[in-house]
């Protein structure tokens, strides 16, 4: 049965009422939206299809007409195994391409799902833009600051509808713990502190390489990283760990969670000066270039926000292994994806703190209202919740802090120049060089 364009948006904003976050939005993406398909459905193409591009997917399948007509990957394994499972639960057989390129140019498409490694978030979205389609991109936004911003410019110039997987930014009790900061329950924040400890940031135990298994094209996947030879633990979930496709914790855990401070506290600069130490203390033997210990300080005129992270281990302050603690004059929020609560200040040597405001859970709705968010403003052209420049600033704060590890360096960031002052160094990390043939976009 055909829906009408009315109707789909009728069923769009309804869902977007229940969610309560549409009156939040009131920026619009200039330019006209890309035209409906004759059967009024909104149709996607994932490139990327493992890990989170799949279960992204997932949550798109979920609203209402919604298709997913084409996938992408390098691994015919995994192309084969989700083409078959979308097969079975929407009827509809995708197209299957190992060239994301190829996707893009099917007119069919309305949308594109960039699930890549982070070394491949730049060039399909690009892309995808020229082309005139909308893009969910995968976070962190890119792997280098100068990536991230040729994809901004890029989405601005052809007029796209961008959201940046950062689904916090469409949280429920993320949005009442931002209310409550910003309202001023807490006084004069002084320190806000980020941390992040899971086991999968300390890697595994090194393996050799290996021929290339067959049904993957591994210099497709390499792309514009440098020619290296094939080791699983530079692939598939942990190719993270490496400077060539990812950021380690900083950029995995750390875009979420200093978006929460950004958000907090109303940010659209650059922090003061970036400052960052740590190592691979916990982790010899294992498969890792990124560091298992890392802290990074994040100048501002009145405040500081302090980062840290652990591989290996999964523990951490006030009970939580991840989590932001706001410390204000008149209490502490604490919060992560389950809940926040306020904690008053201690009352005296000895005496446990008590609860200001009681934990405030999560409804465990993030994602798919991150989904649904984006599904509107493809119809709306509103900007939605975790647009590109949001994007763009959680991922150059995280990118700094590895800069600033990297090199050892003060990191001074001028975002007027687009560039690190007084430090070449430092420079040649912001902008990669992309191994031939591909190259990096001029927007």
């Amino acid at each position: 049965m055909k829906t009408s364009r009315r109707k789909f948006l009728k069923n769009t904003v309804t869902t977007m009422a229940g969610i309560g976050l549409a009156s939040a939005l009131p920026n619009v993406v200039s330019g006209k939206a890309h035209p409906l398909s004759p059967n009024d459905k909104l149709v996607v193409g994932l490139i990327g299809c493992k890990n989170m591009g799949n279960a992204n997917l997932k949550d798109f399948l979920k609203q209402p007409n919604v298709e997913c007509a084409a996938l992408c990957d390098i691994d015919d394994e995994w192309l084969n195994l989700r083409a078959k499972e979308v097969a079975d639960a929407t009827g509809v057989k995708p197209k299957l391409y190992k060239d994301f390129r190829n996707l893009i140019e099917n007119k069919d498409l309305d949308a594109i799902i960039v699930g890549t490694p982070d070394h491949w978030h730049c060039l399909p979205l690009v892309y995808a833009c020229e082309a005139g389609k909308d893009v969910y991109v995968e976070k962190p936004l890119a792997n280098t600051i100068g990536e991230c911003n040729i994809m901004l410019k890029a989405a601005r110039k052809y007029n796209r509808v961008v959201q940046v997987g950062q689904q916090q930014r469409s949280g429920k009790h993320w949005k009442t713990a931002m209310d409550y900061i910003q309202f001023g329950n807490l006084g004069k924040i002084r320190r806000i502190k980020i941390w992040c400890n899971f086991n999968y940031g300390g890697g595994q135990l090194a393996i050799p390489d290996e021929p290339v298994p067959e049904g993957i094209d591994y210099e497709m996947w390499l792309g514009p990283a440098p020619k290296r030879p094939f080791n699983r633990h530079r692939f598939h979930g942990t190719w993270r760990l490496f400077w060539d496709y990812g950021g380690g914790l900083m950029t995995d855990w750390g875009v979420h969670l200093l978006d929460m401070g950004i958000w907090a506290m109303n940010l659209t600069n650059s922090p003061k000066s970036v400052m960052s130490i740590g190592g691979i203390f916990g982790s010899a033997g294992h498969s890792l270039e990124t560091p298992d210990t890392q802290t990074v300080l994040y100048e501002f005129d009145n405040f500081s926000i302090v980062w840290e992270h652990n591989g290996g281990i999964q523990t951490g302050p006030y009970g939580r292994n991840y989590g932001l603690a706001f410390i204000g004059t008149n209490g502490t929020l604490i919060a992560d994806r389950n809940n926040w609560e306020v904690l008053a200040e201690d009352a005296g040597e000895g005496k446990k703190r008590t609860a200001i405001v009681p934990p405030q859970v999560s409804d465990n709705l993030d994602h798919i209202n991150h989904v649904a968010n984006f599904i509107e403003c493809v119809k709306t052209r509103q900007k939605p919740a975790a647009d590109i420049e949001i994007g763009r600033q959680a991922a150059l704060y995280a990118h700094l802090g590895n800069i600033a590890f990297r090199t050892g360096h003060k990191i001074i960031w001028s975002e007027e120049k687009s560039k690190i002052i007084n430090d070449n160094q430092a420079n040649k990390l912001v902008t990669p060089a992309y191994r031939k043939p591909w190259q990096l976009p001029k927007i």
